[in-house]
């Protein structure tokens, strides 16, 4: 998976991509292959992708409730967040751990942070979040993940639940003074039957200036398929975004991606 978001990333293809520290095939490898990208001209902003939810596990010594050795299921982290039974100590050790862990490995903080499944949206964990980012990471921007106003569609729920949940996130990142993205898309039904190259013009469509579009690319090998349940769509996503009908969609919508060193965002 890593080696095709580096194909992409050299290509110009995508220009932002967020590291999963948590993950067992992580390693110093791994972020020296990637972090060399950038060496010279700036190709891309890495982040770090805040993983609370199983089948990962913690990085933190004491972290509180498991399963197993594992976080929670997605499901089972969100109603705790909701009903605020997590240990909001716990929840800032784990985040900040998994910062630090980014920091020993890239030399830096990272350039932006957000959470895998969107777990730094919920209610409680997002007070954890802001604290260590603000402290560890003060430079970063943060990923919200409501849609534009032109460009919301009620029939898709889950772009609606996180249009919900990112009302509040961004509420606390103005007071905080924290950057974030104006705008977000890239939600679809994870199916065999999705066809990404005729979904993804619609997410360009009413995207705001420095929106920024969700994608998951990549090739997929027997660590991911233990890990992860999105497998051959990463490979149509890469295929697509490897084409040339990719640019030419772009063309179409008036789009360019945005610099990485620049206030923006594109597709990440």
């Amino acid at each position: 998976m890593n080696a095709g978001i580096r194909e992409l990333i050299v290509r110009g293809r995508i220009n932002a991509t967020s590291i999963m520290v948590a993950a067992p095939y992580f390693n110093s490898d791994e972020a020296a292959a990637l972090d060399t990208l950038n060496s010279g001209e700036k190709r891309a902003d890495l982040g770090l992708h805040v993983t609370l939810t199983a089948p990962f596990s913690p990085l933190s010594a004491d972290f509180s409730p498991l399963r197993k050795s594992r976080f929670l299921s997605l499901n089972d982290v969100l109603r705790g967040a909701v009903a605020r039974r997590l240990q909001s100590e716990w929840l800032i050790t784990e985040i900040a751990t998994q910062l630090r862990a980014f920091i020993e490995v890239f030399g830096r903080p990272p350039d932006f942070v957000d959470g895998h499944q969107h777990v730094h949206l919920f209610p409680q964990i997002r007070d954890a979040f802001f604290r260590v980012v603000a402290q560890g990471a003060p430079d970063a921007w943060v990923r919200q993940c409501g849609r534009a106003k032109l460009s919301r569609h009620l029939h898709d729920r889950k772009a609606l639940t996180l249009d919900i949940l990112s009302v509040g996130f961004r509420r606390k990142a103005k007071r905080l003074g924290v950057k974030f993205n104006p705008g977000f898309a890239g939600t679809y039904s994870f199916n065999s039957r999705a066809n990404f190259a005729k979904i993804f013009p619609r997410f360009l469509s009413g995207l705001p200036d420095g929106g920024l579009v969700m994608c998951h690319p990549g090739f997929v090998d027997d660590a991911l398929k233990s890990l992860d349940s999105l497998t051959t769509l990463r490979e149509h996503e890469f295929t697509f975004f490897s084409s040339s009908a990719f640019p030419k969609v772009l063309a179409e919508h008036a789009v360019v991606l945005a610099s990485p060193t620049g206030e923006s965002r594109g597709t990440a």
